[in-house]
C-alpha cells in the first residue's frame, strides 16, 4: 500500500503536455490564404454593386431636384416614392451582403479549423500527449514553456507547411 502512495505522484508527472499556436498555423495554410483572397473578391463585388446603387440614387435624386418645381404633384409623389424605394433597396442590399459575407467566411474558416484540429489530434495521438493547449485563443491563462512541449512545428509538418 505504501508503494502505491509513493508511485502515485510519479504517474502524475509522467503525463505529457504540449502547447500549440493554431492561429499562426492557420495563417500559413494555403487554404486560409485562398479563403482570404476569395472573401476580398466577394467583398469587392458587393462594394461595386453598392456603389452602383448609390450612383443611381444620386442621379435620380439630382434629376428630381432639378425638375421638382415644374412637376405635377402626382408625378412628384411617384418620384419621391421611387427614391425612397431605391434607398431602401440599397440599405437592404448592404445588410444582405454583410450577412452573406459573414456566412461565407464562417463556412471557409470551419473547414480550415477542422483540418488544423485533426492535425493537432493526430500529433497528440502519435506523440503520446495527455493534453495539448492552444495558446492562440487565450483560453489557457498560463502555459509554461518549460513544462510543456510546443508542438506547433509538428502540426505544421503534419499539414505540410513551413
Amino acid at each position: 500500500m505504501m508503494m502505491v502512495l509513493l508511485l502515485a505522484p510519479l504517474c502524475i508527472f509522467a503525463q505529457k503536455f504540449g502547447n500549440v499556436d493554431s492561429g499562426s498555423i492557420i495563417q500559413l495554410l494555403p487554404d486560409y490564404i485562398q479563403a482570404q483572397t476569395d472573401l476580398q473578391n466577394l467583398q469587392k463585388q458587393y462594394q461595386d454593386e453598392f456603389n452602383y446603387l448609390q450612383e443611381e440614387l444620386a442621379k435620380k435624386s439630382e434629376d428630381y431636384q432639378s425638375q421638382a418645381e415644374t412637376l405635377p404633384d402626382n408625378i412628384k409623389q411617384r418620384r419621391e416614392q421611387e427614391l425612397e424605394d431605391l434607398y431602401s433597396k440599397m440599405q437592404q442590399f448592404a445588410q444582405d451582403s454583410q450577412v452573406n459575407l459573414n456566412k461565407v467566411s464562417q463556412e471557409k474558416m470551419e473547414s480550415i479549423t477542422t483540418k488544423v484540429l485533426k492535425a493537432i489530434q493526430e500529433v497528440g495521438d502519435e506523440g503520446g500527449y495527455t493534453c495539448i493547449f492552444d495558446t492562440a485563443d487565450g483560453v489557457v491563462p498560463y502555459v509554461s514553456k518549460t513544462a510543456t512541449t510546443d508542438v506547433t512545428p509538428l502540426v505544421k509538418a503534419k499539414l505540410g507547411i513551413n
